[in-house]
Order: structure tokens, then C-alpha cells, then sequence
């Protein structure tokens, strides 16, 4: 028995580099790769779940999504949700950020309230929120109607669901970013500002001169950080509309999940989640490269 405990342990320490992170490779491999690959192959297959086995039709799926309607809608109203979301953000986000930047009385408090809604869960934020924008009983309309201004149909028309959306998503996360670009702007070095000021640069040209090209890493980090849930972004969605009214509202990542969990359509579903990791990846490996030139001046 000693012999054996013996040998084991001198396998452990000659194959420490190989050992010591298997439990956690194995893992990842079970609930990261092979999902992954399972969902891949079932990209190139046709399988309606509970009538008949997967099927393999090369690229057929792919093919269809070039001609469906609903991907092209999904991929115009993920691009103009993420994009106008993602831009108010990170304005907002540094905006108050450089507010935040300086010594004031209850400077704590007032961000330790500030970041309630990120901490917030989301689905309950959005819970609250669909009571919120219903056109006949929400306080937003109430609000408005007391003031003399007349109510809004918010999340009810096509033509205001995705602002609405996008007011939502913009109050809960612009804290994240303001966490961040917070974080970025206490590690900058004074020495710049002070010979700035000696210089005569007034707060502007100081802030358009020094400030923004020495924090524009860490506006790409962030940005980068918050695009990978915001491109994909879905419960927040699903439980204010469920991509209506219509489909005006339904992204290209809500679409998948409404034909493999909706119409069963597993293959075509999948193809579906394969197109909107493409594209997240294609946006974050641009983000990047941005990140990397401007930490390379």
C-alpha cells in the first residue's frame, strides 16, 4: 500500500503541470467545449425535437439564412439596440464617471446608490420595468400626464419599443461602465495634468488633450466588456415584450431561441446562435485591435 501511495505521489510531482489543472480542464470541457461542438453539429444538421433523428444537410441552414426575413429583421434590430445602447453608455458612463472624480460631500453614498441597478437582478429590473411602461397603468404615462404631457405607448408600438429598450438597458448598465472608467481615471498619472495647468489648457482642452487619449484603453475595455452581453442580450427582452410588438422588437439572438424552444427547430436554431457568435466575435476581435493601437501610442 505504501509502494503505491509512494508511486502516485512521485506521478504527481513529475506531472504537476498536467495534474493540478485537469479537474478544472475537464470541466470546462463538459460545460464549455462540448456544447459548444454539440451545438455546431447540430448547425449542419435538420432535426425538429420529438419527430425525427437529426439529419445532416450541410449547409442548408446557413443557406435559409440568407433568405429569412425574421434573421434580417433580428440582425437590423440587434445592431440598432446595441448600437444606440452601447454609445449612450459609454457616454453617460464617462460623463459620470469624471463627475465622480473628484472630492465632494457624501461622495460614497451617492455612488453606493449609484450602482443599485447594476446589482440588480435583471429580470427583476425588468419586471418592474414592464409594469412601469404599460401605456394605461404605469407611472411613466402617470408622470407625464401630470405634468401636461400626453402619455407614451413605450414597449406597445413598433415604433418606440426598442427606444424604450434601450432606455432600460442604458439605466441599468451605464453604472458598469461608470465603474470602470472610474477605476481607469484614479490610476492616471498627474504629472501631465499639472504641467497642462502650469501651460494655461483650460478643463476642456485638458480633458480633450490628456484625459480622453490616456482613458481611450479603457473606454475600448469596457465597451468590449459590455458589448459581449449586450449583442446577445435576451432576458431583459423576453420578459418586457418577447421581441414585440410583432417581431419589432425580437433580435437575432431572441429569433434562435424562439425556433429551437419555440418551434423545436433545433438544426435551424442552432444555425441561428452560430450567426450571432459570429458576429459578437467579429465586433469584440475589431474592439481589440482598437484597444491594442490605442495602447500602442
Amino acid at each position: 500500500m505504501s509502494h503505491t501511495l509512494s508511486a502516485i505521489s512521485r506521478f504527481v510531482d513529475r506531472r504537476q503541470a498536467l495534474v493540478y489543472p485537469a479537474p478544472a480542464v475537464i470541466v470546462l470541457f463538459l460545460i464549455v467545449v462540448l456544447p459548444i461542438a454539440f451545438n455546431l453539429y447540430l448547425a449542419f444538421t435538420k432535426w425538429t425535437v420529438g419527430l425525427a433523428q437529426p439529419r445532416f444537410i450541410g449547409l442548408d441552414n446557413f443557406l435559409e439564412l440568407i433568405t429569412d426575413e425574421r434573421v434580417w429583421n433580428g440582425v437590423k434590430v440587434m445592431v440598432y439596440f446595441s448600437g444606440l445602447s452601447l454609445c449612450l453608455e459609454l457616454a453617460l458612463g464617462l460623463f459620470i464617471a469624471l463627475y465622480f472624480n473628484r472630492e465632494f460631500r457624501g461622495s460614497e453614498a451617492v455612488q453606493a446608490i449609484y450602482i443599485f441597478p447594476f446589482a440588480a437582478t435583471p429580470v427583476a429590473v425588468a419586471l418592474i420595468w414592464r409594469v412601469m411602461l404599460n401605456p394605461e397603468i404605469g407611472v411613466l404615462n402617470y408622470l407625464l400626464r401630470s405634468i401636461g404631457l400626453p402619455g407614451s405607448l413605450w414597449v406597445s408600438s413598433e415604433h418606440t419599443a426598442v427606444l424604450s429598450l434601450v432606455m432600460v438597458d442604458v439605466w441599468k448598465w451605464t453604472p458598469m461602465i461608470t465603474l470602470i472608467v472610474l477605476a481607469g481615471l484614479k490610476s492616471l498619472p498627474p504629472d501631465p495634468y499639472e504641467a497642462a495647468r502650469i501651460d494655461g489648457a483650460n478643463a476642456l482642452q485638458i480633458f480633450w488633450y490628456i484625459t480622453l487619449p490616456l482613458i481611450r484603453p479603457v473606454l475600448i475595455a469596457a465597451l468590449m466588456l459590455r458589448s459581449l452581453d449586450n449583442l446577445k442580450e435576451f432576458d431583459m427582452i423576453y420578459t418586457i415584450t418577447q421581441g414585440g410588438p410583432g417581431i419589432a422588437s425580437e433580435t437575432l439572438y431572441l429569433y434562435s431561441y424562439q425556433v429551437g424552444f419555440g418551434f423545436f427547430k433545433a438544426g435551424y436554431g442552432s444555425a441561428l446562435m452560430v450567426a450571432v457568435f459570429m458576429i459578437v466575435l467579429v465586433f469584440n476581435v475589431v474592439m481589440n485591435r482598437m484597444r491594442l493601437s490605442a495602447l500602442e501610442r
